[in-house]
């Protein structure tokens, strides 16, 4: 029996996710195996590797977005998962922004994001 999740996101720019994760100093694998429980594994476009056994993975859709992977059991022994996927998808957004702006000709101008909880 498989311990993998897979969650729907809003994620739709493979290079802005991997840039995000890079950010917060996760390493970046593509085409790679998403470990899970007792050594099993599921293959995910773009992999999070993770500190200790287990990994996040993004699976691209049809339509454009990733679908999140992840024994999410195993994630959060070792990681507050709901705190690393908030700050995963928090970077992504600002990323994203950012480049919106860049790719409007907007490069010289101030940008002021305000992040709220």
């Amino acid at each position: 029996m498989s311990h993998f999740s897979t969650l729907r996101t809003k994620i739709t720019d493979a290079e802005i996710l991997k840039a995000s994760l890079r950010d917060l100093g996760i390493t970046v694998k593509t085409d790679a195996d998403v470990r899970g429980y007792n050594g099993q594994s599921v293959r995910s476009d773009i992999v999070a590797v993770l500190e200790g056994e287990y990994d996040l993975g993004w699976t691209h859709n049809s339509d454009g977005s990733f679908d999140l992977v992840a024994d999410l059991w195993g994630v959060a022994k070792k990681h507050n998962q709901t705190e690393l996927i908030n700050s995963i998808n928090q970077k992504y957004a600002v990323n994203k922004t950012l480049a919106a702006v860049k790719q409007r000709g907007l490069q010289n101008a101030n940008v002021k994001l305000v992040v709220q909880k």
